[in-house]
């Protein structure tokens, strides 16, 4: 089976900023798949140039086999959610959800089932009569997801779609999008800047940075074998150790990274583990944030907040298993 998404050397340009830059993708079918990056680090372009509101400076993009360069967006079988909802304020929920179908020609009647049917498949049976600005906000995102569900897509695009939510209502969302995504078993591209939100809900991530994707891969090896320091750094705040740290516990002259949490400490001086004075402590909740300086190499850890915790200023020993360092494989 054809990829749902392929992009081959994909690059573009706005005059001399390089928003996309030789991007190489392959999005599976039925697959949720998350494009993560910090502000203009190009992934909200890859998600217009799929769904066709931007076409590419240079490079190739295919739809299930198909080309799709130079194909305009209401031939392209996708539909976009937008985090903003862009519903009609003066269309009630049903025409709002139904307007596509409207668009095409679709009859009344079947407009109205199709809307219907819509709506339940987001939890909004009978909401059909009210005016989006009846709606909360987490209502007219599942309205906003229902119109672009009706028209039956291959491809779902969603654009930062929980950004203007509260956290509980964003968390409850997240796992309404993947049973969803599972019960449909249609692709969805998700674009997000929230770690957390890539990493909980999608099948592969994509980290982007200045325009092109630093890395690939399920969400258990980008948060455990980030393939750069950037990776590592945007994706769960890793600990970046340079070469020489790296070769004296690991064995390799490469730069690595060592999870916060796979961090032990323990008071006094002794021991062989790495000698360390505690700079600030940070509650989390159920861990504590614990920041370090250990012989001028800057370090986080993050104990349980139950447990003894140490004072600023406290001399301390850093234990950690050697194979937990990961060696990196690229130097960005």
């Amino acid at each position: 089976m054809s990829p749902a998404v392929s992009f081959a050397k994909v690059s573009r340009h706005f005059g001399s900023v390089r928003a996309v830059d030789a991007v190489d993708l392959e999005i599976a079918a039925g697959e949720f798949f998350a494009m993560l990056g910090p502000s203009g680090s190009g992934k909200t372009t890859c998600l217009r140039l799929i769904a066709g509101f931007e076409q590419p400076t240079s490079g190739h993009i295919e739809i299930f086999g198909e080309n799709a360069v130079g194909v305009p967006p209401y031939r392209r079988n996708v539909n976009t959610v937008f985090q903003d909802y862009a519903l009609f304020p003066h269309l009630n929920v049903a025409d709002n959800v139904a307007y596509g179908l409207m668009v095409k020609g679709v009859a009344r009647e079947e407009r109205r089932r199709a809307a219907e049917e819509a709506l339940a498949l987001v939890k909004l049976p009978g909401y059909g009569a009210r005016k989006p600005g009846q709606l909360s906000g987490g209502q007219r995102q599942r309205v906003a997801l229902a119109r672009a569900l009706v028209n039956k897509p291959r491809v779902l695009l969603l654009d930062e779609p929980l950004g203007a939510l509260d956290l509980k209502l964003r968390e409850q969302m997240q796992e309404e999008l993947k049973s969803l995504q599972r019960e449909l078993g249609i692709t969805f591209v998700f674009v997000t800047h929230d770690q957390s939100e890539a990493l909980s809900m999608a099948d592969r991530v994509a980290v982007f940075n200045d325009g092109r994707i630093m890395q690939v891969g399920s969400p258990q090896e980008i948060y455990r074998r980030p393939a750069t320091r950037f990776v590592a750094d945007f994706v769960g705040s890793s600990n970046i150790l340079p070469p020489d740290f790296v070769q004296r516990y690991a064995g390799q002259r490469r730069w690595g990274s060592l999870r916060p949490e796979q961090i032990r400490i323990s008071a006094g001086t002794s021991g062989d583990g790495v000698p360390a004075q505690v700079v600030a402590l940070n509650y989390l909740g159920a861990g504590t944030r614990v920041a370090l300086d250990a012989e001028g190499l800057r370090l986080n850890a993050v104990v349980d907040s139950g447990g003894a915790l140490p004072e600023p200023g406290d001399t301390v020993v850093l234990t950690f298993n050697r194979d937990h360092v990961h060696v990196m494989e690229g130097e960005g």
